[in-house]
């Protein structure tokens, strides 16, 4: 297939990888064109703007940093008016559902069709192939999709469009809320003499082990804040839920909660950590290094 793949950043470029390795026409556009350049020697042709990206794509797939980042790369560099009748939008940034489905209401009367379809897993899950990607949009755009999605992991077509943000920033809630959990809980074992090591392996295998426990709480461990998923990305997700929250009338205060610690960790400079860095806020917090 023509793919069009714009953003090739931690995210985007283990996927654009994987399609060239495949044997898919890629042609690969990033705003730091360097990016972009590393795709070549793989296959892909590089362009130095979106809309040339896109022209013979009968997929473009999306991986931004956030959804006015998506807007301007779509809408006000002249991607989406390049885009051929028929193609095939694939967001897989995060952004809200309010905007995918603004989104999508632009590039369907430009004739283009659209899929909200936002990952998890980061930077391991994209390098591996096992993102977990949480779809919206219409049956027949997902099915159409799958192939390709599937080559990044394991989708699932969650409802219509802006359902996969939905997914996605409940995926984040759950996400943002366990690394504090973990975080906490280890900082206190540490405090009171234990080794947390020893307590991260004990309470393996029970009712509090999870997939962050057992990875990011490795990085808290061993103090690699090296970033995979940044901080400032966890922060931005948590207020996107909150904001979607407002919008339906949902009471989120645990979100909210979380919200405020991460964004004191961004405050105190560790926005560019892995997000597992909240350790480090509330490590100082409680005057521990």
């Amino acid at each position: 297939m023509k793919i069009a793949v714009l953003g090739i950043g931690l995210m985007g470029y283990p996927m654009a990888r994987r399609l060239c390795e495949a044997g898919h026409e890629v042609h690969a556009w990033n705003r730091t064109a360097e990016r972009a350049q590393r795709l070549v020697p793989l296959g892909a042709t590089a362009h130095l703007n979106p809309a040339d990206a896109v022209r013979r794509a009968e997929v473009v797939i999306t991986m931004l940093e956030n959804g006015p980042v998506v807007e301007h790369v779509l809408f006000e560099l002249g991607a989406a008016r390049a885009i051929p009748q028929g193609a095939l939008v694939v967001d897989m940034s995060s952004i809200k559902p309010a905007e995918a489905r603004d989104h999508a209401a632009r590039l369907h009367a430009l004739g283009v069709e659209y899929l909200d379809s936002p990952v998890s897993g980061g930077t391991i899950g994209a390098e591996q192939g096992s993102l977990a990607i949480m779809a919206g949009g219409k049956a027949a755009q997902f099915e159409r999709a799958s192939p390709v999605l599937r080559m990044f992991g394991r989708p699932t077509h969650v409802g219509p469009v802006g359902s996969g943000q939905m997914a996605k920033l409940a995926n984040q809630m759950i996400v943002g809320i366990t690394i504090g959990a973990v975080a906490e809980a280890l900082l206190f074992c540490e405090r009171g003499g234990a080794n947390m090591a020893k307590v991260r392996e004990a309470i393996t295998g029970g009712f509090a082990d999870s997939r962050i426990l057992q990875v990011h709480g490795q990085r808290m461990i061993e103090r690699d804040f090296a970033p995979r998923g940044k901080m400032s990305v966890q922060t931005k997700d948590l207020r996107n839920a909150l904001a979607t929250a407002e919008e339906i009338g949902f009471d989120a205060p645990i979100t909210q909660l979380f919200e405020k610690l991460y964004a004191q960790g961004l405050e105190h400079g560790l926005a560019d950590l892995d997000q597992s860095g909240l350790f480090v806020e509330l490590a100082s917090r409680n005057g521990m290094s």
